[in-house]
């Protein structure tokens, strides 16, 4: 399984997207515009969103322990 990590390139805010659609095999426009569709049912996707881009590492950097 491939690691999720938000990548340098191909970014358009926190690379979130980005990370979900190479784990998955998708492009990252197919990712931005399910995201953007969710969006327009009822539930957290922006706390989601802003939870992942927390969580997954940027590729290349280190993450410190807590």
């Amino acid at each position: 399984m491939a690691a999720l990590v938000r990548p340098r390139e191909g970014r358009m805010i926190g690379g979130v997207c980005a990370a979900l659609a190479q784990r998955f095999g998708t492009s990252a426009t197919t990712m931005r515009v399910l995201f953007v569709l969710s969006c327009l049912l009822p539930g957290p996707q922006f706390l989601l969103y802003i939870a992942l881009w927390i969580l997954f590492p940027a590729e290349g950097g280190s993450r410190t322990a807590w």
